[in-house]
């Protein structure tokens, strides 16, 4: 196991275990944050744990052209009022994110100080996220990394009313131009809409070509 120091530097994710742990430490400052993403690499832990960077393989991914909406989904998005803005209220967004309950963890894994990372990320202009509206009331929402290069790395979402998050997401991957959205591990809901295993290395080639 790799413990990280001040110097920011990641090891090759072929040395992650089998689970993807990869390395121990280190900060959340925004130069580490984009070099692990820009890298395959992205923190995940709880609050009283020390940081740590996976590189999970294989890698649930998915590829824009095979999103997957369903005859329901479809028939909600016509007739549903939602407005879907992007950037509009990053901090309230990840904020939600934080306060919902996760089936399986006791807590969450987006503390404070997570919180505060990745909203210097956003004023930085890499941290994107997507607001689901309903009239005046947020009620569903995502934010992720953008890496400029045609993949975005998704970290968590939130919502309040049923389907708002997936019309957010939808929504949000019809009108973009992504070749890749990284969905790190796999939940069922994500595989409803058409997300998928692939190997790191085929996943490591996407992050490479601009």
């Amino acid at each position: 196991m790799h413990y990280l120091t001040k110097k920011i530097w990641f090891p090759s994710v072929d040395k992650a275990t089998p689970e993807g742990l990869l390395a121990i430490g280190g900060d959340l400052s925004a130069e580490r944050l984009l070099l692990a993403y820009q890298s395959g690499i992205f923190p995940w832990f709880s609050e009283g744990e020390p940081i740590l960077w996976w590189s999970p393989d294989p890698r649930f991914v998915l590829f824009p052209e095979k999103l997957r909406v369903s005859k329901s989904m479809r028939q909600t998005l016509r007739k549903c009022n939602y407005e879907v803005t992007i950037n509009k209220s990053f901090k309230e967004v990840i904020t939600e994110c934080s306060k919902t309950e996760r089936i399986g963890q006791a807590g969450t894994w987006i503390t404070q100080h997570m919180i505060d990372a990745y909203v210097e990320l956003h004023e930085k202009g890499y941290a994107k996220s997507v607001e689901v509206w309903k009239e005046s009331s947020l009620v569903a929402g995502l934010y992720g990394v953008d890496l400029d290069n045609g993949v975005f790395c998704g970290e968590s979402m939130f919502t309040k009313e049923s389907n708002a998050s997936k019309a957010g997401f939808i929504t949000f991957i019809q009108n973009s131009n992504y070749k890749l959205i990284d969905c790190q591990v796999y939940t069922n809901h994500l595989e409803s809409l058409g997300a998928e295993d692939v190997p790191r290395s085929l996943f490591l080639k996407y992050l490479k070509n601009k």
